[in-house]
């Protein structure tokens, strides 16, 4: 739900195709926001609007519906969605990838709130899944206890600002910047350190 995320999506996308075959990637939940009923004050409302003018101003094709602000009652919430990419992952490992973006189009373009069951429900059944069942783990103590693992590692990982990138090479934990415009420069780092241990080690 972090619309940074949202606007790295593309750049993310080109790194992954470029970076060796053997490089595993993993997936670690940050949760940004516990869960809450109470709306969204108007002074966040306004900050989160001037990011995403801000993000459609410096992120090539990235664009957002500010027809939800209009259509919802914002709430601080991300924890659902977590929830609802961990009760995906259940059915099918891809398939948290897949409810990440069903999560992301249904926010940020079709302008539906996504601290609601019923709109994460609905992107369950976008994405074929069989969704008594994801109603069923997306409230369930297996699901929940998967989230509170989620932030255990992220925090273990250092990670407290979304997007982040982890690379894990031979024992040690690297930070890699985040470029939403350019994957060159965050696949340079990272061969840069596959060079310096490979040089390191002989």
């Amino acid at each position: 739900m972090c619309s940074w995320c949202y606007a790295f999506e593309n750049s993310w996308h080109r790194l992954q195709n470029r970076l060796p075959e053997h490089i595993q990637v993993t997936y670690v939940l940050g949760g940004l926001a516990p869960d809450t009923d109470e709306p969204m004050p108007e002074t966040m409302r306004a900050m989160i609007r001037q990011t995403w003018r801000k993000i459609e101003e410096t992120v090539p094709g990235v664009h957002f519906n500010d027809d939800f602000w209009i259509n919802n009652i914002p709430v601080r919430s991300t924890y659902p969605a977590c929830r609802a990419i961990l009760a995906a992952r259940k059915q099918r490992d891809i398939a948290e990838v897949e409810m990440r973006q069903a999560i992301q189009k249904a926010y940020y373009q079709k302008a539906l709130n996504p601290s609601r069951y019923e709109t994460l429900t609905q992107c369950a059944h976008e994405i074929g899944l069989d969704t008594a069942l994801f109603a069923a783990d997306l409230v369930s103590a297996d699901v929940q206890a998967a989230l509170e693992n989620e932030l255990e590692t992220a925090s273990m990982l250092d990670v407290f600002s979304f997007p982040s990138l982890r690379f894990q090479y031979q024992g040690k934990l690297y930070a890699i910047n985040v470029d939403y415009r350019d994957d060159e420069k965050m696949r340079n780092e990272i061969q840069v350190i596959m060079a310096n241990m490979r040089f390191s080690t002989r």
